[in-house]
């Protein structure tokens, strides 16, 4: 049951068909709803926030408006813009945005919001085991990093699988704090735009300690 008008997910443009069947689940009409916005952009410009604004104002032909959308990178002027909305959503309008990494946005953005997990067992069996990760030499770590530095036809990289990925070591390592700091920096960083993902991956590699 979803709680809140307001929800991050980590992750892509994947996530969408998860997101209209959770709606499906809660009874909301996800064909041809009118109320129903769904936008994925490269980047999320202020003009990008101020037209959301604007779209989420009007009157729903129903009852209630949800906006779905996907934000690689949003800058922190349109985060600012969207506080006020955010805050108080009109006409009961629901709002779920789609970021590789929640944790970089602005802290009074995710202050408005709720994270809602959603499941990705059947990405995660695509992704790297955590716990031989950890348990291997760094020769064979940087070997078993190589799928999540593959890009797709478009030249991308899987930024949530590899936050996935990067998540699952934390847990790993929640009793070895000092195994954390370059985990930390790489979560942090690598949702920018132009971040070093092969060399924020390969500091994980190098300087985790075995476990």
């Amino acid at each position: 049951m979803l709680v809140g008008n307001v929800h991050l997910i980590a992750g892509t443009a994947d996530a969408i068909p998860h997101i209209l069947a959770l709606l499906k689940a809660e009874g909301i009409k996800i064909e041809a709803n009118p109320d129903i916005y769904v936008r994925e952009y490269q980047y999320f410009s202020v003009d990008d926030a101020r037209t959301l604004r604007e779209r989420a104002s009007l009157r729903p032909v129903g009852d209630r408006r949800v906006f779905v959308i996907v934000a690689p990178d949003m800058n922190h002027n349109a985060q600012n813009a969207l506080l006020k909305i955010l805050e108080e959503p009109p006409a009961d309008a629901m709002f779920f945005f789609i970021v590789p990494a929640p944790e970089t946005l602005l802290a009074t953005f995710r202050s408005r919001a709720q994270m809602l997990v959603l499941d990705t067992a059947a990405a995660e069996e695509h992704s790297i085991d955590a716990k031989a990760f950890l348990a291997a030499a760094p020769p064979k770590r940087l070997d078993m990093l190589k799928p999540l530095l593959e890009k797709d036809e478009d030249d991308k990289r899987d930024i949530a699988q590899i936050i996935g990925f990067l998540t699952a070591l934390e847990r790993r390592l929640e009793k070895k704090p000092e195994g954390l700091h370059a985990i930390y920096r790489a979560r942090k960083y690598i949702g920018d735009r132009g971040a070093l993902v092969k060399s924020l991956l390969e500091q994980v590699a190098l300087l985790v300690p075995r476990v």
